[in-house]
């Protein structure tokens, strides 16, 4: 019979014990984090081994600001390299990056930028028209649907009257440039991924994307599970940031397109709903982001030039101070690097549904600006995180990270009780949220709304991850009742993803 009593045998006193294996698993984990398992010490000489993808204009930004403000000892280390590849449709956004890497130059880094054409429709259908043979020669057992070849309508604008693209056509011009003809963005990823193997020490790629930006989104994806699953052979770690849209952006960014977003992000990340991917669309649709995938909210009491400006900051400093260690201690505080399965056993834990997580920052000479840190975060009220660590800089106001510290209690009242860890940049805090459901973001809700709210030709064109293989994803499938994923035109496609829990809702 189970008990919940337990004997302390070197004091002859009864304890409580942990009745269940998972809440023995939990406080193992927990006193793991007390302990700092995941710390790397101050005078650690590791080689740098973060290297960076910006793609369209949000992720060039950063990565931009990252070169302009990077130490001028960042590779000094032996074994130390940096990789940086800029992918945009175009180069007017790219060009920047080149002239900011001159402060790196040498023989320790490779930065290049990949301007991706957006052809004439009718050489995109062209494109569009072997697709099937290129999904067979990427994945054998790939089942051709000859009406998937149909999933970027001939009468598409390319640009809409504002000049934007949409998702659907960034995928197409991407995956041209990637599989057809001299194969420009393949011959990219295949340099990017040499010169990652070429870091004396461990190495980590993030991928830097603005999740409302149609092109942004509408490659990134794509470009991970390429990078990650084919060309890396997942033996490199991978991570995911993305930058929410700010509350001034198009009602678009915000709402129908990011539904989309949103919904693709969910089926690799979560490991159930991925399960219901892989059966039918191979292998090479396996989560690509294996470090995990990190949300980076836009201050919204700012205006969006001031707001792109303070996130491009901090992320540049989460990858560059303390030669990227800021970035690998958040890694090992989300349970996946160099955590022994038998001190820290979070790292054998999965993710499930709460697969995202939250960067946050602020001002370490002033607490917090807004009284309620959850709505500012755009976080809803059920949302409660195991842990959180603040990072500040030793010259931090000792009164203000009191206030930054009394502020994260009181909003999210974690298991343990946050603790403020030195090494950050200077004027600036920044903490890690982890284990966020999308049902916790008070944005998700309304992208569902704005992507019911319209049409479905327009719809159709928000879609990008599982166009190739003649699925919308956001649809009701066509095959199996109550899953996601219409199959287009008169295919059998399907994925075994419930499309309630695509959006968030009871079954």
């Amino acid at each position: 019979m189970p008990t919940n009593a337990g004997l302390d045998l070197r004091r002859g006193r009864p304890l409580p014990a942990i009745g269940t294996t998972e809440a023995k698993l939990q406080q193992r984990k927990l006193d793991a984090l007390k302990r700092g398992i995941h710390r790397i010490p101050q005078s650690s000489q590791h080689p740098f081994g973060v290297h960076l993808i910006a793609v369209g204009k949000a992720g060039t930004g950063v990565v931009q600001r990252f070169l302009d403000n990077a130490p001028v000892d960042l590779l000094d280390p032996p074994g130390s390299r940096l990789t940086v590849l800029g992918v945009d449709i175009g180069d007017d956004d790219l060009k920047p990056l080149i002239a900011s890497a001159s402060k790196l130059a040498g023989d320790r880094s490779q930065i290049e930028i990949m301007p991706v054409e957006l052809p004439p429709m009718e050489d995109l259908q062209a494109s569009m028209a072997r697709y099937i043979d290129f999904l067979k020669l990427e994945y054998p057992l790939y089942h051709p649907n000859p009406d998937s070849l149909a999933w970027l309508p001939a009468d598409a604008p390319l640009r809409d009257a504002d000049g934007s693209i949409q998702r659907a056509v960034a995928k197409a011009a991407y995956g041209r440039a990637f599989y057809d003809g001299d194969r420009p963005m393949h011959g990219a990823l295949k340099r990017f991924a040499s010169s990652v193997e070429a870091t004396g020490g461990d190495s980590v790629v993030a991928i830097v994307f603005g999740l409302g930006e149609s092109v942004g989104s509408g490659i990134a994806l794509d470009l991970a599970r390429h990078l990650s699953s084919s060309i890396l052979g997942r033996r490199i770690l991978v991570t995911g940031v993305g930058i929410t849209p700010h509350p001034s952006d198009s009602a678009t960014a915000r709402g129908a397109r990011l539904h989309a977003v949103f919904s693709e992000l969910d089926v690799l990340c979560d490991e159930t709903k991925n399960k219901g991917v892989t059966p039918s669309c191979g292998d090479l649709f396996k989560n690509p982001f294996t470090a995990g995938f990190i949300i980076v909210p836009q201050p919204a009491d700012v205006d969006p030039h001031e707001a792109r400006k303070s996130v491009e900051q901090q992320l540049s400093s989460l990858f560059a101070e303390r030669r990227g260690a800021n970035l690998w201690e958040a890694l090992r505080l989300l349970n996946w690097v160099a955590a022994p399965s038998t001190q820290h056993s979070a790292a054998r834990t999965p993710w499930g549904a709460r697969w995202i997580h939250m960067f946050g920052f602020g001002s370490d000479t002033a607490g917090p600006a807004a009284k309620d840190l959850r709505t500012a975060l755009g976080l809803m009220p059920d949302y409660q995180p195991e842990f959180l660590e603040m990072r500040t800089a030793d010259s931090a106001n000792d009164h203000a990270a009191k206030d930054w510290i009394d502020a994260l209690n009181a909003a999210f009242m974690p298991e343990v009780p946050p603790h403020q860890v030195d090494g950050g940049s200077p004027g600036a805090i920044q903490y890690l949220l982890p284990r966020v459901a999308l049902k916790d973001l008070s944005a998700f809700q309304g992208a569902l709304k704005g992507y019911d709210a319209e049409p479905m030709e327009q719809r159709h064109l928000h879609h990008a991850l599982l166009l190739e293989q003649g699925l919308l994803l956001c649809e009701p499938s066509t095959v199996i009742e109550g899953m996601a994923g219409a199959s287009i035109g008169n295919g059998n496609q399907w994925i075994a993803v419930p499309r309630h829990q695509l959006r968030g809702e009871d079954a």
